[in-house]
């Protein structure tokens, strides 16, 4: 279905995916520090609790929405968040990368944290589908996915190892349709701005995604997306450094608050 990317790392050494993992900025702007311990991720030792929230890319803006929320109305307590590639992410919590939350955009991903008895119970908050994005002035004249096995037409894909990814290949296999896209990208939000930037003619990203660049790209309704929604699952981990406060965001995004916030971005209720 895709080219074979040149150097697609398949493993990540531990401590480069720590890193990376705990690079994610907060509402506040602050970095995770490398080599936090847990328990002062949890407390800075005056009062005041930090929670970490690991969650898919797509929700980069609901989230950050909810975080100020979480913070305001729990005085004394910072969110941070990491975002990117729902895989990436699975994969940092399970080799130690201390957090409270994981937010995923897909139930393959969770699994990957519930398998190794990090998370319970995750529930399933919101679904996205996918949407053709391409570039305001739609200078390639996209207008279904037919066009993009057209070899003329420069296409960016998720990575079919990430969510996004995932859902571009059961998308395209309902169609009949072989893509050769030009790139691949390892998050949902990196695939768009190839678009946003003119780098490529089109590209299949979320229906929220597209929603969020705020008119700097057009989305394409196509009816293979029905074949290809994702269900976004949450949880408190299970080794949270602060467990109470990961259980009280949850509860934050699961309540009347939290689908008003994500239903308005384009997400679906499950």
């Amino acid at each position: 279905m895709f080219t074979r990317l040149s150097r697609w790392a398949t493993t990540v050494p531990i401590a480069l995916a720590l890193a990376a993992g705990l690079s994610g900025c907060g509402s506040s702007g602050q970095a995770v520090p490398a080599g936090t311990s847990p328990a002062a991720s949890a407390s800075s030792g005056n009062g005041a609790t930090t929670l970490t929230v690991f969650a898919a890319a797509s929700l980069t803006g609901t989230f950050t929405e909810l975080g100020k929320s979480f913070e305001a109305a729990h005085p004394g307590t910072t969110v941070k968040f990491n975002f990117g590639s729902s895989a990436t992410l699975a994969q940092q919590i399970t080799q130690g990368a201390p957090a409270d939350v994981f937010a995923a955009a897909s139930p393959a991903t969770m699994k990957t944290v519930t398998d190794a008895s990090l998370a319970s119970s995750p529930t399933t908050f919101v679904r996205n589908k996918l949407e053709i994005a391409v570039p305001a002035d739609n200078p390639a004249k996209v207008d279904d996915l037919k066009d993009l096995a057209d070899p003329k037409v420069k296409v960016a894909l998720c990575a079919q190892q990430v969510p996004c990814g995932a859902a571009a290949v059961k998308a395209l296999e309902a169609a009949g349709l072989k893509v050769t896209p030009v790139t691949l990208e390892q998050d949902v939000k990196a695939t768009l701005t190839k678009v946003e930037l003119g780098e490529v003619d089109a590209a299949l990203v979320y229906k929220t995604d597209v929603l969020a660049s705020g008119g700097k790209v057009k989305g394409i309704d196509f009816p293979e997306a029905d074949k290809a929604i994702n269900d976004y699952p949450i949880a408190a981990l299970s080794k949270a450094p602060a467990s109470d406060t990961a259980k009280q965001f949850v509860d934050l995004v699961l309540s009347a608050q939290g689908k008003d916030v994500l239903t308005k971005a384009g997400f679906e209720a499950p």
